[in-house]
């Protein structure tokens, strides 16, 4: 009889573990995912990252180069739940500043290969979290006590603007010419005054040329032709933004029959839609205008009409280009004109043609908007420029928050250093299972500057070891110097980050791991049922 209960609790005991053992395997599939995700783009990281070949698999099976970690996420299929996290925070940082979307995936995977672990050694995920966040509190804290402002400087703020735009470029397709372009993206900020709103910075990309052939023009261009027998040039112009039909001077009825005895019946009907057509063009000349946009086709008969009168008439203009057009010479899209004093016209001191390359555009100086700018890319082809303009859009961002929050910190692993130096302080203060989790957050956080190295073919681990020797002393400025490949001097290299850029990381993967971390099984639902309707 006591052996039949031995076996009995035996088989419990043994069924107990099959149940743990298959919960901790769905658990972990939330992890993987993730861990994966984190692993793909790991590669991309750093001055010495390498790019991606994306292959739609659509129709035309577009090709895109690129390392920009949230372009690459953005393109990805996807059916792991968790890993869609990812790619959110991913997406968020690069729309709140631009910068540090790889940075921020690799160190919530980090986060969760560690938390696997903990998970795994009896850990309760609550505990884990809770440690967590004690830690992201304490790394935050420890930037702070680290932070640069040289808002007050003007000279100071602008190396450390330049400073940024360098280190932000060095991990991009642009790393070659980045002293150009870093001048470029400073010079176009510069002229927000304070703005966040990049809707005023034009970016033309234009086959041809090399990188270094790019450049920064006051004003605004927009790319279009000027028709033929219209004035080349108009100086102190009124010009009136429209999104109307000019095409109606033929007889356009779709879907109805019209029945004439005659085909003088239908010259007369032409000829009244000609009439309509005369009339209309003569309202938007009667709002005293020199230069007529419109979002539509112009046909002939009033391109004619608007040449006779000594008017520009720009058509087809792309619905960015007239919104942009707009903003910048103060105007109001507009598409009826018979209250003149309504319709808000835009200015600008001087239109003229130009040419670019093999290409002629138009040229408005002297607008309204002030700030107003247009960054010309030259490129050996259309993935190399669409790949520069990521990157520069990149270091607009940033520089533009950067503007708003001057905080500045160290770069090249160093902000992780500092992290991981108060987190590893504050392990061994804390007493029970939380001090497990602080210190695995300590060792995610240096996940950054090992694949820095790695990524750089340098020995990680011979490196992390010195930089952790050089954070011991006080107010170290040590970090990877990849062109070296040892330990540097930060400030003297002159490679900064911004504040905004490293607090967005920080924040962002640990909410993330926190919110992976707190799923215990995936559940796939049933499609919603669609009601029926009588």
């Amino acid at each position: 009889m006591e052996a039949f209960e031995f076996d009995q609790s035996t088989y419990s005991l043994w069924r107990l573990k099959d149940f743990l053992k298959m919960k901790l395997q769905k658990k972990r599939a939330s992890f993987v995912g993730a861990m994966a995700i984190a692993d793909l783009v790991k590669t991309t990281l750093g001055p010495k990252g390498m790019d991606k070949i994306l292959q739609s698999t659509g129709r035309g099976h577009s090709v895109t180069v690129t390392n920009d970690g949230a372009t690459i996420l953005k393109s990805l299929h996807i059916d792991n739940p968790a890993a869609k996290v990812l790619i959110d925070i991913s997406k968020v940082q690069d729309d709140e500043v631009g910068d540090g979307t790889t940075s921020v995936v690799v160190l919530a995977g980090e986060l969760l290969r560690e938390a696997e672990k903990l998970v795994a050694t009896k850990i309760h995920p609550m505990t884990i979290i809770s440690g967590y966040r004690m830690a992201a509190d304490c790394a935050r804290n420890a930037l702070l006590q680290r932070v640069v402002d040289n808002k007050e400087d003007a000279e100071k703020f602008r190396s450390d603007l330049m400073k940024i735009a360098k280190t932000t470029l060095s991990s991009k397709i642009l790393s070659q010419d980045k002293e150009h372009f870093a001048t470029l993206a400073v010079d176009a900020v510069m002229r927000l005054k304070g703005s966040t709103n990049l809707e005023s910075i034009q970016i033309i990309k234009k086959a041809g040329g090399s990188l270094k052939d790019s450049f920064l023009d006051e004003g605004f261009i927009l790319d279009k032709k000027i028709g033929l027998g219209q004035p080349k040039r108009i100086e102190n112009a009124n010009i009136l933004v429209a999104n109307t039909a000019m095409d109606t001077d033929k007889v356009k009825i779709y879907g109805a029959r019209v029945r004439v005895d005659s085909m003088a019946k239908v010259a007369q009907i032409e000829g009244a839609e000609k009439e309509k057509m005369r009339e209309k063009v003569q309202k938007i000349i009667g709002h005293g205008i020199n230069c007529f946009v419109n979002r539509q086709l112009i046909y002939n008969f009033p391109e004619e009409l608007f040449a006779d009168a000594g008017i520009l008439a720009i058509e087809h203009a792309d619905f960015d280009g007239i919104e942009r057009l707009a903003l910048v010479t103060g105007g109001e899209i507009a598409s009826t004109f018979d209250n003149p004093e309504s319709v808000k016209l835009g200015h600008c001191k001087l239109i003229e043609e130009i040419m670019i390359g093999e290409d002629k555009l138009i040229h408005f100086s002297g607008v309204e908007m002030g700030q107003a700018c247009t960054i010309v890319l030259r490129g050996a082809s259309f993935h190399v420029l669409d790949e520069a303009e990521r990157s520069l859009h990149d270091a607009l961002c940033v520089l533009s928050q950067t503007v708003n929050d001057s905080r500045v910190l160290l770069g090249g692993g160093w902000p992780e250093m500092v992290m991981a130096k108060a987190v590893d302080e504050l392990a061994r203060k804390t007493p029970g299972k939380k001090s497990h989790a602080i210190d695995a957050f300590s060792r995610a956080l240096l996940a950054i500057p090992t694949t820095i190295a790695d990524n750089a073919g340098l020995d990680s681990a011979e490196l992390i070891a010195q930089l952790r020797a050089e954070h011991h002393k006080e107010n170290s400025n040590a970090g990877i110097d990849v062109i070296t490949g040892s330990v540097g001097d930060m400030s003297v290299l002159g490679i900064s980050e911004a504040f905004k850029v490293k607090q967005g990381v920080l924040l962002s993967a640990t909410e993330a791991a926190e919110m992976i971390l707190r799923v215990d099984e995936i559940i796939t639902c049933a499609p919603r049922r669609r009601e029926d309707r009588m």
